[in-house]
């Protein structure tokens, strides 16, 4: 069986900062929308939609485990654009033998990570 993931749903209570942030602060394509659909981002033929509602977060912080891991190309440049926006990346640059990543939470408080992977 050929199994792709085709929606990843995130919840938040403020659903316009939320899509400001994954269009403006992390770069993704948003889908054109009709009048009140909730807001749906392109990820190469898998979509990003935010959901309102209360967001996925753990009640105990460790273990440390995103809520979606973005893949990138170019993590120094993301990792700029982050910094320029004032998201806080409270544990750094991290990495280990198959890629560099960085994790932050989104206005909601989800945890999302970005990482390039190493060829």
């Amino acid at each position: 069986m050929n199994v792709q993931i085709a929606v990843v749903s995130l919840w938040a209570f403020d659903v316009p900062a939320c899509a400001h942030f994954y269009r403006d602060v992390i770069g993704l394509e948003p889908v054109p929308l009709h009048a009140g659909e909730r807001p749906h981002f392109n990820l190469n033929g898998s979509y990003l939609t935010i959901i309102q509602g209360h967001p996925a977060i753990p009640p105990d912080p460790e273990p440390r485990f995103p809520v979606v891991t973005f893949s990138i190309q170019d993590l120094d440049s993301a990792i700029e654009r982050l910094r320029f926006h004032g998201v806080g990346m409270p544990w750094g640059v991290e990495s280990n033998a198959s890629g560099r990543w960085v994790m932050f939470h989104d206005p909601a408080g989800n945890l999302i990570e970005l990482v390039e992977w190493i060829k």
